[in-house]
């Protein structure tokens, strides 16, 4: 067994695989290692493959077949009699989506030359690391360049015992072999809201329990107002500002103690998903004797170009600073690996933009309109909505808005903000046109296809400028 690589990585999800390829690509000797899966066997593609992204929204992608199919299809004038759900299909399609892509991270591991191994790694310091592997015993193995990306994990709430059955993480939820009448679920944050339309599209009665009084306060007021109005609609009952107390497993299921407006109220569920965040997975994988620091929350220390305060070891992904998110996570790995090759480039993190899942789909990316007012920006904004749009009205799915807001002062884009149809490809003609630090006047005179549900970003550009065709130009 060769134990001398020039870069190490531990981790093989979206941050870990993808800095182990460009490693390979740009002429480094590298090998990727992962540690096995809850199954003991190997599971390349990290949480986001395996148990977080591809399961999700596999799974979001089959409930809404399934919602449509009970709801919508008579719109179109299809009429369906007895629908059923076959959720052990579901599951087993999730699965093979599953395997499919994790199977292809080995086949880009051979095609690019980078070697793996299944083992359990602990970090010495510079350029030591221990690998335990599958049968028990320990070998030391030597790098020039070390990279932690071992991603994150289900955040556990002191209060409250996981049963893996009952009570459980959002890892657990994906795996339900039957839809529960009743499900609650800890935290209105991403996960929590995809978790929540997957089961509830396939029939389960789902409260969500938010300790903060926002919702969704990262996210634009005015879409966070427009998706709480509609998720609500879809059946989601979301109750904010309620802290949980405790939860506890009982026959009949989960039963839930929570304060609301300070008045202690329960709640009984068939199922309890805790969603209220993850932890970065730091502490096991770093030797005490490393001298690699960690910040109160557990997370690696890193500048800004993802070194730590030990040469040559750097930390990528959910492991370090900033958003918990896959694309984030391999841009970080491609920096660093170019950087390790001699490059100098950075992470832009201004420009990494951020979707939420459930329909219609929620994303964004720059300033919020409250943000821009705090730095003290004057801006122009447009809200267009898809009731307008030609193409969203011919699917019937038009819900929602664009909202796009540039500089007064400069003409440049601060930011777009979209809840409705494809919001997740529609943001990502901003992100690129605030990379390339477009004005709006360049994108306002860029020809966008018709009828498309892009064009409400265009009309919401239009607007912002007082421009806009398919709807009033008064000012906001």
């Amino acid at each position: 067994m060769n134990k001398d690589y020039e870069v190490i990585i531990v981790g093989s999800g979206p941050a870990g695989y993808v800095a182990a390829i460009r490693c390979s690509q740009l002429g480094l000797k590298t090998l990727c290692v992962e540690k096995h899966g809850e199954d003991g066997k190997p599971s390349l593609g990290g949480t986001c493959l395996n148990v977080g992204c591809i399961p999700s929204k596999s799974l979001l992608e089959s409930s809404l077949e399934f919602y449509k199919a009970k709801n919508t299809t008579k719109e179109h004038g299809i009429h369906l009699e007895g629908i059923t759900l076959d959720i052990k299909a579901m599951q087993n399609r999730k699965n093979n989506v599953v395997k499919g892509l994790t199977s292809g991270v080995q086949g880009l591991f051979k095609l690019n030359g980078v070697d793996s191994l299944q083992a359990e790694a602990v970090v010495e310091g510079e350029g030591k690391i221990c690998l335990k592997l599958p049968d028990g015993s320990e070998e030391e193995f030597n790098s020039k360049y070390i990279i932690i990306a071992t991603g994150s994990k289900p955040k556990i709430l002191e209060n409250i015992k996981f049963d893996r059955e009952t009570i459980v993480s959002s890892t657990q939820s994906l795996s339900f072999d039957r839809v529960p009448p009743s499900l609650a679920i800890i935290g209105a944050g991403y996960i929590g809201l995809e978790l929540g339309s997957i089961w509830s599209r396939l029939g389960s009665k789902v409260t969500i329990l938010e300790a903060l009084e926002d919702f969704l306060p990262d996210v634009d007021k005015q879409v966070s107002d427009e998706a709480l109005k509609i998720l609500t609609k879809q059946g989601l009952d979301i109750q904010l500002g309620s802290k949980v107390i405790s939860a506890k497993k009982e026959e009949a299921g989960a039963q839930i103690k929570y304060e609301n407006e300070s008045q202690e109220l329960s709640l009984a569920s068939d199922k309890l998903i805790v969603a209220t965040g993850r932890d970065p997975v730091t502490e096991e994988v770093i030797g005490p004797e490393s001298g690699i620091e960690l910040d109160e929350k557990g997370f690696i220390k890193v500048n800004a170009k993802c070194e730590t305060n030990i040469h040559n070891v750097f930390a990528i992904g959910d492991t370090v600073r900033g958003p918990l998110l896959a694309h984030k996570a391999s841009e970080e790995g491609i920096m660093v690996a170019e950087n390790i090759a001699g490059e100098t480039i950075q992470v832009n993190y201004e420009h990494i933009p951020s979707v939420i899942y459930t329909h219609p789909e929620i994303a964004w990316v720059g300033l919020t309109e409250g943000q821009a007012l705090d730095k003290g920006l004057a801006s122009n904004i447009g809200v267009f909505p898809f009731r307008a749009n030609g193409r969203a009205m011919a699917s019937g799915d038009n819900e929602g808005f664009v909202k796009f807001m540039s500089n007064q002062q400069d003409n440049s884009i601060l930011g777009a903000h979209v809840i409705g149809p494809n919001a997740s490809e529609i943001i990502q003609q901003v992100v690129i046109a605030m990379r390339t630090k477009t004005t709006v006047k360049e994108l306002t005179s860029t020809v966008f296809s018709h009828p498309s549900y892009s064009e409400s970003l265009h009309e919401a550009a239009l607007l912002s400028e007082g421009k806009a065709i398919h709807i009033s130009n008064r000012k906001r």
